[in-house]
C-alpha cells in the first residue's frame, strides 16, 4: 500500500501536499502545507471588494495564522469578514442578510396616492380660505404680495436649515429666470384679482381655457405643430367656457377679463421656463422665482391698493374679525399656497405626465365642487352644463397631449 502512495507521489509532484507529507518552505510540523509565496497585485489575481485587495491565497501564506490550527484560523477570519461584509463600510449588501425595505420603497403607490391627496388637499383649502379672505378683506393685490412674502420667508428658512441647500446663482441664470418670474407674478395677480371679483368655480371654469393658449401659443410663437385632434380636442373647452359665461349669475367683466390675463400669462412662463432649463433642482428654481415675483407685485400693490389701505382697509378688516384672525388668515393662505405648489411639483417628479394631467384635472373638479359646497353658490343649469363640458375637454386634450409626449420619449430610447 505504500509502495503504491510512493509511486503516485512520484507521478504527481503536487501528491505530498496532499498526503501531508512536507515540502521546502513549509512547517514541519505538519499543521502548514503552504509554500511563502508572495501575492500579487489585483492585476496578478486578487480581487478588490469595496475598496480592498481581497487576496485569494490568503490562506496558503506562511504566516503564524495560515500555520495555526483550523479552529484558531476560523476565529482570526472570523472578524475579518464580519468586516468586510459590513454595509458601514459603504458595500452594497450585507453578507448573507438582505437589506431592510423602507415603507416608501415597500408601498409606491400608497406614498404617490398621499401626495396626490396632500396636493388637492391644499389646493382646496387655499382657494376656500382665500375667498373667505376677499369677503371681509377685498384687497387681491395686497393679498398676492403676502402669497409669495409667506413663501419667500418659508424658503429662507428652509435654506437656513439646509433642507434644501440653496443652489448659487448668476447673473446669466438670473436673466433667464426673470421673464418667467415676471409671468408668473403678473399670472398670480390676475388670478387673484378674479378670485376676489366672481366666483371660485367660475375664475377656475375660465382657467379651464389654459390648454387652448398654450396649444396656440406653441403653434405660432414657437413654431410647433399641434396635431389636428389636439385642436379639435380643445372645442369642447372653448364651448362649455362659453355657455358658462353667459348664464354666470356672478359674472363681471373684471373676473372674466382677469382670468383670461392669467392663461395669458402663465401660457407665457411655460414658454420662458422651457428656455430656462437649468441643471437647478425645482425647490430652487421655484423659490428664486418666488423672490422675483415678489418685487415685482410690490409697486402695482403699493400704487393701487396702498392709499386705500392706510386709510381704511387694514382698519375695516380688523374691525370685522379682529386682529390676530385677520394676520393668522393672511399667514396661513400664504403658507397652504405656497405648500400646495411645492406638492405639485412634487408631484409631478413621481409620476407620468398622463397620470400628473390627469390628476390636475381632477384638482380643477374638486376645487369647483367644494367652492360651490363651501360658499353656497348658486348655479343655474347652463353654467353647470357649460363647466362639466369644459372638464371633460381639458381630460381629453390632457389625454391626447400626455400620450403624445409618450409616444415622443419612447422614440427617443429607441
Amino acid at each position: 500500500m505504500e509502495s503504491r502512495v510512493l509511486s503516485r507521489a512520484a507521478a504527481f509532484p503536487a501528491m505530498p501536499l496532499l498526503l501531508g507529507q512536507p515540502r521546502e518552505g513549509t512547517n514541519r510540523g505538519g499543521l502548514c502545507f503552504a509554500s511563502a509565496k508572495p501575492i500579487g497585485t489585483v492585476g496578478e489575481g486578487g480581487n478588490l471588494i469595496w475598496g480592498r485587495q481581497l487576496r485569494p491565497a490568503l490562506l496558503l501564506e506562511s504566516s503564524p495564522a495560515a500555520c495555526a490550527p483550523v479552529a484558531m484560523r476560523r476565529e482570526i477570519l472570523r472578524p475579518c469578514l464580519a468586516a468586510a461584509s459590513s454595509p458601514a463600510e459603504g458595500s452594497d449588501s450585507a453578507g448573507d442578510k438582505v437589506a431592510p425595505v423602507g415603507f416608501f420603497d415597500k408601498y409606491p403607490a400608497l406614498v404617490t396616492g398621499f401626495f396626490f391627496f396632500m396636493w388637492y388637499f391644499l389646493n382646496v383649502i387655499f382657494n376656500i380660505l382665500n375667498k373667505k379672505i376677499y369677503n371681509y378683506f377685498p384687497y387681491p393685490y395686497f393679498v398676492s404680495v403676502v402669497h409669495l412674502l409667506v413663501g419667500v420667508v418659508y424658503c429662507l428658512v428652509s435654506w437656513a436649515v439646509g433642507l434644501p441647500k440653496r443652489a448659487p446663482i448668476d447673473s446669466n441664470l438670473l436673466k433667464l429666470l426673470i421673464p418667467v418670474a415676471v409671468c408668473h407674478a403678473i399670472g398670480h395677480v390676475t388670478s387673484n384679482v378674479s378670485f376676489a371679483a366672481v366666483a371660485v368655480s367660475f375664475t377656475h371654469t375660465v382657467k379651464a381655457l389654459e390648454p387652448f393658449f398654450n396649444a396656440a401659443a406653441s403653434q405660432f410663437i414657437l413654431g410647433q405643430q399641434i396635431p389636428f385632434t389636439l385642436w379639435l380636442s380643445l372645442a369642447p373647452v372653448v364651448l362649455g367656457v362659453s355657455m358658462a359665461s353667459l348664464t354666470e349669475l356672478s359674472f363681471n367683466w373684471t373676473g372674466f377679463i382677469s382670468a383670461m390675463i392669467s392663461n395669458i400669462s402663465f401660457t407665457y412662463r411655460s414658454i420662458y421656463s422651457k428656455k430656462a432649463m437649468t441643471d437647478m433642482d425645482s425647490t430652487n428654481v421655484y423659490a428664486y422665482i418666488s423672490i422675483i415675483a415678489l418685487f415685482v407685485c410690490l409697486p402695482p400693490a403699493i400704487i393701487v391698493e396702498g392709499p386705500q389701505l392706510l386709510k381704511h382697509g387694514f382698519n375695516d378688516a380688523i374691525a370685522k374679525v379682529g386682529m390676530t384672525k385677520f394676520i393668522s388668515d393672511l399667514f396661513w393662505v400664504g403658507m397652504f399656497y405656497h405648500l400646495y405648489n411645492q406638492l405639485a411639483t412634487n408631484t409631478l417628479e413621481r409620476v407620468a405626465p398622463l397620470t400628473h394631467a390627469v390628476g390636475n384635472v381632477l384638482k380643477r373638479v374638486f376645487v369647483i365642487g367644494f367652492s360651490i359646497i363651501i360658499f353656497g353658490n348658486k348655479i343655474s343649469t347652463q353654467t353647470g352644463i357649460g363647466t362639466c363640458i369644459a372638464i371633460a375637454g381639458v381630460a381629453i386634450y390632457s389625454f391626447i397631449k400626455a400620450k403624445m409626449e409618450e409616444e415622443k420619449r419612447q422614440l427617443k430610447k429607441a
